[in-house]
């Protein structure tokens, strides 16, 4: 898979990466990821201008891949429900993999301590909204889905199910009896990802009981 980035800008995104996710990205400053990756800070200063850019191209990295991801599942042979599944276990992988970088970002998003320029993510997020759309719609245009559905809300119901297990995994883990992280991550990968898969069907193909 072709990125934007040279050898050398990946090796020193992916020990930030290591480190944001160990010491946090307040605890973590650029001469630490200049010793681990053993360049001197000038040359990350050349490559990425400050941290908050460095974050930044390391998302850019961590994303790269997936638009065309989702174009290739819109042009398979599939019926709209399975598109869907796959798309599931396709944000759910794709996450669970980046768990550690998304983790972050999220708090930099919630806290403001810092503007931060995501305009890739904010593409991004488009076209995986506009990828969804497409998959409803061809769901809703052969009878399957239905109409009334908000597909904006759709890919919340999805990430905010998985970040909330993630966020208690102490918790779930005890009540699961998961021993291992191996254990841990094939529940997200089987279990996990079948309930959120379960919860999305129910939500494009059932009609929702109201009392008058």
């Amino acid at each position: 898979m072709e990125t934007a980035f040279n050898d050398k800008q990946i090796e020193i995104l992916k020990v930030a990466e290591t480190l944001f996710a160990e010491k946090g990205f307040d605890g973590t400053s650029i001469r630490d990821i200049s010793k681990m990756a053993k360049i001197n800070i000038a040359m990350i200063s050349y490559y990425f201008g400050s941290k908050e850019r460095l974050l930044e191209s390391l998302l850019s990295l961590k994303t790269s891949g997936l638009k065309e991801e989702l174009e290739n599942l819109l042009e398979e042979n599939l019926e709209p429900v399975e598109k869907i599944n796959r798309l599931i276990e396709l944000y759910i992988n794709r996450i669970n993999c980046n768990r550690g970088i998304y983790r972050i970002l999220h708090f930099e998003l919630s806290s403001k301590k810092r503007i931060l320029n995501l305009q890739s993510l904010a593409e991004l997020k488009k076209g995986n909204l506009r990828s969804l759309e497409l998959i409803v719609q061809e769901g809703q245009s052969k009878g399957a889905f239905r109409k009334d559905v908000s597909i904006p809300l759709i890919t919340p119901t999805i990430l905010g199910t998985f970040f909330h297990f993630q966020m208690n995994k102490p918790f779930f883990e005890d009540i699961l009896n998961l021993k291992t992280e191996v254990q841990y991550d094939n529940y997200i990968k089987n279990d996990l990802t079948k309930h959120i898969q379960q919860t999305i069907k129910a939500l494009l193909i059932h009609e929702i009981a109201t009392n008058n």
